[in-house]
């Protein structure tokens, strides 16, 4: 009796994976693993979005050796070779989640197989090796990091998301909690995955037993994952489609850097190119690789002239793709307190400026002489982006485009320095307690004004200047209209405290 009960069972659980293999290979130009045919087999019910953004995915139509055959500037895969067990079949759930089981803490005992919940950069190397290189030394795999072990940095984060209270008549501030921080600035940062044993869900197919994910969900673009890996590939090829389309057009970007602080997007929308983009993208193919300037696209997006692989209609190569998104980066636009050469690693917690404090630049504007790339460097990697812009304006216009940059940063970071030094006399005088006195130097009014002035305005005025052509972030949305104001309240405030102390001798 058992034995015919089991059999039944078998067949109910069978026929339905079994019917949709055959469907899948249909559907699919490359076979499924019996693996990810039994996954399918549920998650086509349960979770039925991920597996049909998973069937139009690129992942499904092909497996490794597939990739091989296409010539190498086409290639999407940086691996030359592949283990046994993956190289003929599709990418699909059992492929990605059950990498490396050894080193993720979050491996579970799923329906018979060893799973891991978070399929990390480490495991996206299998088939990526150079992009999770690349990527592993960029300022964005270290973001978590480069907000937490720099305590100016954190300082700033701190002072601005954690919560406050009155205490007798004082604003008295409190560490901000972890889902505070899931909502701010770790939210594009990212915070550290950690699993806390296991524990039961109720599911639709019961109660089973999973990993505890702590600071679970996480798309943090330095997310620190529990194979110890940092970084997100899903921040901007997103589950379970990992699309290149989405992760060229500029919106995926836009969901970190926009106004005030790093106002990218916001720029790019009044731009030329913006402009090009909104009026033309449907023609364009967003899936070509390499991506051919002017054939298939008109307009550079965030991608064009940061990472992709970008070539002529016949295929000679302008830039070469990169996943480390500051690699063609000359300069730093965002940064505390001054524009900058962009760090050498993407580590910048080591960075540290003549006064010894973690900073690219000092109070007073002169440059670290260590963890900065050189002249050299600079000038090679403004070449590179000349290049790119060559490929549709003229040598003239590109070179008065840069010089005019060039002039641009320079007196915003001349308006930065004179906000300094009144901060600095603030400081000075004791009209305002902070680094000097060994306080936070981000809590006082005309400390909180000294930061608009770097953090808001400057940095839009030097983005509408890089990004060619949003004059109203560059003069009235955050530009020179409001660093000009700014000053003169900074200025106002300390005359104000000066005579409040003044009358209070008297």
């Amino acid at each position: 009796m058992k034995k015919i009960i089991f059999f039944i069972i078998s067949l109910v659980l069978f026929i339905p994976i079994a019917l949709f293999a055959q469907t899948t290979k249909k559907i699919t130009a490359a076979p499924l693993s019996s693996q990810t045919s039994a996954c399918i087999g549920c998650h086509k019910t349960y979770t039925p979005g991920i597996v049909e953004d998973w069937l139009k995915s690129l992942h499904s139509k092909t497996s490794p050796e597939m990739a091989l055959k296409k010539k190498p500037i086409e290639r999407r895969v940086s691996a030359e070779k592949f283990d046994d067990s993956l190289n003929k079949v599709a990418v699909g759930c059992y492929e990605c989640h059950s990498l490396n089981p050894s080193k993720h803490k979050d491996n579970f005992n799923h329906m018979g197989f060893k799973i891991n919940i978070v399929v990390s950069p480490s495991d996206c190397a299998t088939c990526h090796p150079v992009e999770t290189m690349q990527y592993s030394g960029s300022k964005k795999a270290h973001a978590v990091g480069n907000l937490t072990k720099n305590p100016v940095y954190h300082g700033l984060v701190e002072t601005v998301i954690s919560k406050k209270k009155i205490e007798n008549g004082k604003i008295v501030q409190l560490p901000s909690s972890p889902f505070t921080q899931h909502e701010t600035c770790f939210s594009c940062h990212g915070t550290e995955v950690k699993v806390e044993g296991l524990k039961e869900v109720n599911t639709a197919m019961g109660k089973i037993k999973v990993p505890s994910l702590i600071n679970w969900p996480n798309q943090g673009v330095g997310r620190i994952n529990p194979d110890g890996s940092m970084g997100s590939c899903s921040a901007c090829h997103p589950r379970h489609s990992f699309s290149i389309e989405i992760a060229r057009k500029p919106y995926t970007c836009a969901q970190c850097h926009l106004d005030p602080d790093v106002p990218a997007w916001n720029v790019y929308k009044e731009s030329k190119h913006g402009n090009i983009y909104f009026s033309k993208y449907q023609d364009w193919d967003f899936k070509a690789v390499p991506w051919k300037v002017g054939k298939d696209f008109q307009s550079p997006t965030c991608a064009t002239c940061h990472n992709s692989l970008i070539t002529t209609a016949e295929g000679k190569i302008i830039a070469e793709r990169t996943h480390d998104f500051g690699a063609r980066l000359w300069i730093r636009l965002f940064g505390l307190i001054y524009s900058h050469p962009q760090p050498i690693h993407g580590d910048t917690s080591i960075i540290k400026n003549k006064d010894g404090l973690p900073l690219p630049t000092a109070f007073t504007g002169e440059v670290a002489t260590v963890g900065l790339i050189n002249k050299d460097e600079q000038n090679k990697r403004q070449n590179n982006m000349q290049s790119l812009c060559k490929s549709c304006h003229s040598t003239q216009w590109t070179t008065n485009h840069f010089v005019k940059l060039d002039n641009t940063i320079k007196e915003v970071d001349s308006m930065i320095l004179s906000s300094t030094l009144l901060l600095l006399e603030a400081w000075k005088n004791n009209l305002a307690e902070g680094l000097i006195h060994g306080k936070n130097p981000f809590d006082d009014a005309i400390e909180q004004m000294w930061i608009r002035q770097w953090l808001f305005y400057g940095n839009s005025i030097k983005y509408a200047s890089a990004m060619t052509g949003a004059p109203d972030y560059a003069t009235f949305k955050n530009g020179w209209w409001n660093m000009t104001e700014n000053l003169q309240n900074m200025k106002d405030w300390i005359e104000f405290k000066k005579s409040s102390k003044g009358s209070e001798k008297k």
